[in-house]
C-alpha cells in the first residue's frame, strides 16, 4: 500500500478546501462586494464540499455559514453568507451534514434519506403519523396561501396555531421528509414551500439507485477532503449505518483505477488506512515543496469542514479541537466560541470573539496561542487574522 506523510495530507487537505491559494485549489481566493460575482464564488466553494453547514452562533459577527466563505473569499461581503439560498438559485436546504445547503445536483442522491425521515423523524419520531390531520392543515395551507415561515405557526401573543409545539415539529418533519423545501431564509428564519415550486423538475423526477447516490455522495466528500478515512467519508453524510456498503463502493473504484488505497504515515510511526484519488496524490506530492506564508493568517469557524473531524484534526494538524458552547462557563478552558487560527498549513491559535455592532467593536475575550517554532510569525498571523476578519465585518479590534 502507498503512503502519505502527514504533511502531504494537510497541504493537500488545505488545497482542497479551498484554504491555499488559488493555483493550488482551483478555487476562487477573492469575490469583492456581494454582487453576483461574489455569490458565484460562494457557490464554487461550496459545491467542492457539497455542503455548507448552517448554524445559529452569531456572537462573533457572523454565524458559522458566513464564517466559512469568509475564511476562503477575501473582500466578500459578509451578509453574501447569509442570503445565498433564494428562489431560482443553485442550492437547496437539507440534512447533509448537518442541516445545511447544497447544490441542487445532490437532491435525488439524498431520496433515501427522505423516505426514512417519512417513516420516522429522527428527533421527533412518527410525528406526522401521530398527527395527520395537523399535518394535513399545513400542506393545504401552503397549497392554498403560498410559503409559510416559522413563525407563521404561531398566533398572537404567541399563542399556538392548531399547536404551536407540534406543527413546528411537523414542519420540520414534512421538509425533512421531502414533503416541504426550504425557499428561502430571511432573518434566518426558514419560509417553507411545496418542492414543486423549489425544487427544478430534473432534480425532483430523478430516481437513481442507493448504490448510485452513495457513490455520488463519496465522491464529493473526497472533493473536498482529498486524503480521508472510510469514517470520514461516510461522517461527511452521516451514513454511519451504511459503512459496508460505502467499502464495497470505495473498492470498485480502486478497481476502476478512480481511487487509490494510501496510509497515512504519522509522525509517531502508526499508518491509518484510506482513499484518495490518483491525481490527488500527485498534487500532495507537489504541495511538499510549497512555502506558505507563516505570518498570514485566517480566522476559520469552529464547524468549517476542515475542522469537525476532530481525530482527523489531531492526526493532521496536531491540534485538539474543543467546541465548548454547552459547557458551564466554569469548566470552559478556552471560551464558548472559539475559532481557530490557520497561518500557512499550521493552526497556531484559537480566539473566543465577541462583536458589539452598538460600538463597532471586534472584541477579543480570550486567546491561546499554540507552541509553534516560530512564535513572532505566529503572533504576526493572529493579527493578520484579526485584521481581515474585523474588516470584513466593519468593526475595530479590542482586547
Amino acid at each position: 500500500m502507498e503512503t502519505l506523510s502527514t504533511r502531504e495530507a494537510r497541504r493537500l487537505a488545505l488545497a482542497r478546501a479551498g484554504l491555499l491559494p488559488s493555483r493550488w485549489s482551483g478555487l476562487p481566493d477573492r469575490a469583492a462586494g456581494g454582487g453576483k460575482r461574489a455569490r458565484t464564488a460562494a457557490h464554487r466553494v461550496i459545491d467542492r464540499f457539497g455542503y455548507l453547514q448552517l448554524d445559529t452562533v452569531s456572537i462573533a459577527g457572523a454565524r458559522s455559514h458566513a464564517l466559512v466563505l469568509l475564511s476562503r473569499l477575501g473582500g466578500m461581503d459578509p451578509r453574501v453568507g447569509e442570503e445565498l439560498l433564494r428562489p431560482g438559485e443553485p442550492l437547496f436546504e437539507y440534512w447533509g451534514h448537518e442541516a445545511s445547503w447544497m447544490p441542487m445536483d445532490l437532491y435525488p442522491h439524498l431520496a433515501w434519506r427522505r423516505r426514512s425521515f417519512f417513516d420516522e423523524h429522527p428527533w421527533f419520531g412518527k410525528i406526522m403519523h401521530k398527527h395527520r390531520d395537523l399535518t394535513e392543515r399545513i400542506l393545504d395551507r401552503v397549497r392554498t396561501d403560498g410559503p409559510i415561515r416559522t413563525s407563521d405557526l404561531e398566533g398572537k401573543d404567541h399563542g399556538p396555531w392548531w399547536g404551536y409545539r407540534a406543527a413546528k415539529k411537523v414542519a420540520v418533519g414534512l421538509w425533512s421528509s421531502g414533503r416541504l423545501a426550504v425557499r428561502e431564509r430571511r432573518n434566518f428564519q426558514r419560509i417553507y414551500d411545496l418542492p414543486e415550486r423549489v425544487i427544478p423538475a430534473e432534480h425532483r423526477e430523478a430516481d437513481p439507485t442507493f448504490r448510485q447516490s452513495l457513490s455520488a455522495l463519496l465522491d464529493r466528500a473526497l472533493d473536498g477532503h482529498g486524503w480521508a478515512t472510510t469514517t470520514t467519508l461516510v461522517q461527511t453524510w452521516r451514513m454511519q449505518g451504511h459503512r459496508a456498503e460505502a467499502e464495497s463502493v470505495l473498492a470498485e473504484k480502486v478497481e476502476a483505477g478512480e481511487l487509490l488505497q494510501v496510509a497515512l504515515v504519522l509522525d509517531d510511526g502508526r499508518r491509518v488506512k484510506g482513499w484518495v484519488r490518483p491525481e490527488d496524490r500527485e498534487l500532495a506530492a507537489r504541495l511538499v515543496r510549497l512555502r506558505p506564508r507563516k505570518d498570514e493568517g485566517v480566522l476559520l469557524s469552529p464547524f468549517d469542514p476542515v475542522l469537525w473531524d476532530r481525530k482527523r484534526v489531531e492526526q493532521l494538524f496536531g491540534f485538539e479541537m474543543v467546541l465548548e458552547i454547552f459547557k458551564p462557563e466554569a469548566q470552559r478552558i478556552y471560551g464558548y466560541y472559539c475559532l481557530p487560527v490557520l497561518a500557512g498549513d499550521r493552526l497556531v491559535s484559537r480566539l473566543d470573539l465577541k462583536a458589539d455592532r452598538a460600538r463597532g467593536r471586534l472584541q477579543v475575550l480570550a486567546r491561546h496561542d499554540e507552541e509553534t517554532g516560530d512564535p513572532a510569525a505566529g503572533k504576526a498571523a493572529v493579527r493578520s487574522a484579526l485584521a481581515r476578519y474585523g474588516n470584513a465585518l466593519g468593526l475595530r479590534v479590542t482586547r
